[in-house]
């Protein structure tokens, strides 16, 4: 028989629908970029960052946007998108004489915002790592505050 506190809420599938949005972004830029390796390091030479740096990029995308997606880690990779943005933001997008550019601003901000939000609960219940703590309640509690 089914508990009542195993049972799923609106506000569980809210949270995964907030999840899965947020790590949209992040999953089609990552892809796009590594789709086309040579046009995505040529275009960060243009704004004079290295190879590394796209590379690096794109497996942040990629990874954080899985964990954030799936609930795996998702506070990590909720936080490291949230700084992420931030850095976009401040370092690229301040030319607020152009409307798109403080538009692109404001996205960064307020995506930055919705992750620092999950940083705080988590992925919820609808979760890789609600199914792993529930399975290991031996657990290291550190081990369980990361999942």
């Amino acid at each position: 028989m089914e508990s009542a506190s195993s049972r799923l809420r609106p506000a569980d599938l809210i949270v995964l629908l907030g999840r899965l949005l947020l790590s949209l972004i992040f999953l089609h830029e990552g892809l796009s970029l590594a789709a086309d390796l040579a046009a995505t390091v040529d275009a960060f030479e243009k704004l004079g960052l290295s190879a590394p740096i796209a590379f690096a990029t794109i497996v942040l995308q990629i990874g954080a946007g899985l964990c954030v997606a799936t609930g795996f880690l998702s506070r990590l990779g909720a936080l490291a998108l949230a700084l992420f943005c931030l850095a976009t933001a401040v370092l690229f997008h301040t030319n607020f004489a152009s409307q798109n550019e403080l538009l692109h601003f404001e996205k960064d901000l307020a995506i930055a915002g919705g992750m620092f939000v999950l940083v705080a609960p988590g992925a919820g219940s609808i979760s890789i790592s609600h199914l792993l703590k529930k399975r290991t309640d031996h657990m290291h509690p550190w081990l369980r505050a990361i999942l």
